[in-house]
């Protein structure tokens, strides 16, 4: 266990992006899910990474980081909105499991990013407690139609960049682990017929970030 807690943020992502490729190339190797690992973690957990992602079935963390028990405290709400729970869980993550990376984990074909866009074309709300949720996510749609960004792709990708900034602002937890070093704040972006994660927003780990409109296929090169 000791050897996570010593992980700087810069290595908990290349972790995170290894597993991905394997997921990608299928040469998966599905490690920590045996019972020696059950048992060793039982204890006392020590994940590398805390992901917030949205709850679409399609979007196993485990699964598409090829990562197994106890690697990562995951927190997932549909369109990755956020109230207090998600704050304090993120925050209990990074302040007592230590955990250096946050994620920020969108997608392709997101249900509420295309909720919210029919909402505010049509006028039309939904009912119940979804309408929450796409309250929620409707300042980054407009904050997206203000760039000029139209494309579903671009839409959620900046859904993505408001999730990690409204991260760092609110909590001041992330703030200061951000400004000491100790923690890194990503957004990344899922293809769900590729499987590849694509970083789209980065505080603190100074890696380059694709610019929004590029062609996503150019990130992962054979």
């Amino acid at each position: 266990m000791t050897e996570i807690r010593a992980l700087t943020p810069g290595d908990a992502f290349t972790m995170l992006l290894a597993g991905n490729e394997r997921f990608i190339t299928g040469r998966t190797q599905h490690p920590n899910q045996d019972a020696v690992r059950r048992a060793e973690i039982a204890p006392l957990q020590s994940p590398f990474a805390v992901l917030f992602g949205c709850s679409d079935s399609r979007l196993a963390a485990e699964i598409i980081f090829d990562r197994g028990l106890g690697d990562l405290f995951v927190v997932r709400t549909a369109g990755h909105v956020m109230g207090p729970e998600v704050l304090g869980s993120i925050e209990y993550g990074v302040s007592v499991l230590g955990c250096p990376l946050v994620v920020v984990l969108g997608h392709d074909s997101c249900g509420a990013v295309a909720a919210t866009c029919a909402a505010l074309e049509e006028g039309l709300a939904p009912t119940g407690y979804v309408r929450d949720v796409v309250e929620r996510v409707t300042p980054s749609v407009l904050a997206a139609r203000a760039a000029g960004l139209t494309r579903p792709d671009e839409i959620v990708d900046e859904h993505i960049r408001n999730t990690v900034d409204l991260l760092v602002d609110r909590s001041r937890v992330l703030a200061d682990s951000l400004a000491a070093g100790r923690v890194a704040v990503v957004g990344l972006s899922y293809r769900l017929a590729e499987g590849t994660a694509r970083l789209v927003a980065d505080h603190g780990l100074g890696v380059p970030v694709r610019t929004p409109g590029v062609e996503e296929e150019s990130a992962h090169p054979a």
